[in-house]
């Protein structure tokens, strides 16, 4: 089999790391991939979002099988484009994939079918936005309504920092058009969980849970980031909660859009938080997150490959999909600067024997060997029995990998091993 991967970043090396497990796989196409992706798929230097000329490729190299991993390809028809060529691909289509595009859509779905979310209300004029918010509670959270690169939420703590961000997103169009809308929510508080779930329209397999690290430092100081590390699964996650949020999340969304004619096939990311009023949906993801892939995928025991293929058939609920009972960490090495400044072109170096533990988010090639191109550079994986080992296993290995100016947090898995002893 042929397959092609659209996407270039770490998550994208998970995917492409697990699919070629399967003996059928021949060859892996990256479009565009990266320079440590290829040293696992042929890189091809299209762009995620060039959806005719990746459709072009598709049709000419004959993909028996296509995974569309980013948002933007996604959320712009890439599966649409792709199906009706007759390339069969694992994603929703552009219907589906708006509960991740649109914020407004996703808070209207919730409150229409009674999934639990944060009150919240919705403005297209700065001047309401403001009125409102000169008499809200603080903090508040305010988010543009399209896509954002993952930066388009804004958590205010004064009426001040409020209305920064209005005069920013709806007026001075910091993330262009996502910004014609906001959402403005309260505040929730509780443990974070990330759920990312198989679903075909018809069957909901949530995969192990995961907890990410948004914070550039350690004890979650500095700014927001794509994530500097990850851990699976994320002990806040009980078994009882699993259960409620199945019944009343996960089952319910997938049967409100079945109801909309928006139906989803793909991964549906579930950004959840466990309010002392119990579970609450942050938000939807249209595809697998990242970096929370790199720590699910690896404690998946079976052959994602055909998963996929079994959810793009629409019969999931004929495969057995099984993770070990193990834990998994992620620990990200970045440019020293990131999310703000930082210098690249830096070699990356790493032993043989990490390699295969090590999933490339940012590089490029200079004269055959890889170097830094991005703020998040890879991210450093291990999969052990116990939580503990997982991420001593982690760190050992971070020390395995080379290159100037690196940067990583040196607290991931701290406050989920706390969680841990506290259960106890």
């Amino acid at each position: 089999m042929k397959i092609m991967v659209v996407g270039g970043g770490g998550r994208e090396h998970a995917i492409i790391s697990s699919i070629r497990k399967n003996p059928a796989v021949e060859c892996v196409y990256a479009l565009p991939g990266n320079g440590g992706i290829a040293a696992d798929a042929i890189c091809v230097p299209i762009g995620a979002t060039e959806i005719d000329r990746i459709v072009d490729f598709a049709v000419e190299n004959k993909i028996d099988y296509c995974v569309v991993a980013p948002d933007d390809p996604l959320v712009l028809g890439a599966v649409d484009a792709l199906t009706e060529k007759g390339i069969p691909c694992f994603g929703p289509n552009k219907a589906a994939a708006i509960i991740e595009g649109s914020k407004v859509f996703s808070k209207n779905l919730m409150k229409k079918y009674g999934i639990p979310t944060a009150a919240y209300e919705v403005f297209e004029n700065p001047a309401d936005a403001l009125t409102y918010l000169e008499r809200s509670e603080y903090p508040i959270v305010i988010k543009a309504d399209g896509l954002a690169l993952g930066k388009g939420v804004i958590i205010a703590t004064t009426k001040e920092e409020a209305f920064d961000a209005i005069h920013s997103i709806m007026e001075d169009k910091v993330f262009g058009k996502s910004g014609n809308r906001v959402v403005v929510e309260e505040f929730l508080t509780g443990p974070e969980v990330s759920v990312l779930a198989f679903t075909d329209g018809k069957t909901m397999v949530p995969m192990v849970s995961s907890m990410d690290h948004k914070r550039a430092h350690d004890n979650d100081q500095g700014l927001n980031t794509g994530g500097m590390g990850t851990i699976a699964p994320n002990p806040y996650y009980t078994k009882q909660i699993a259960e409620e949020c199945m019944r009343s999340i996960f089952l319910p969304t997938m049967a409100a859009m079945n109801a909309e004619g928006r139906t989803f096939k793909g991964c549906l990311y579930f950004g959840l938080m466990l309010t002392p009023k119990g579970p609450r949906v942050i938000e939807y993801n249209c595809r697998f997150g990242d970096p929370e892939t790199q720590v699910v995928l690896p404690l998946l025991e079976s052959d994602l490959l055909e998963v996929m293929q079994a959810v793009t058939e629409e019969r999931l609920a004929e495969v057995e999909v099984k993770f070990s009972e193990g834990a998994a960490c992620c620990v990200v090495m970045a440019s020293e600067g990131y999310p703000a400044k930082y210098e690249k072109g830096f070699e990356i170096t790493m032993s043989e024997a990490v390699r295969p533990h090590v999933f490339v988010a940012g590089a490029a090639l200079r004269d055959g060997k890889p170097v830094t191109s991005g703020g998040r550079v890879l991210g450093v994986t291990a999969v052990a029995d116990t939580l503990q080992e997982a991420i001593k296993t982690a760190y050992a290995r971070v020390g395995e990998v080379h290159f100037e100016n690196a940067y990583y947090r040196s607290d991931i898995g701290g406050r989920a091993l706390k969680a841990l002893t506290e259960e106890k």
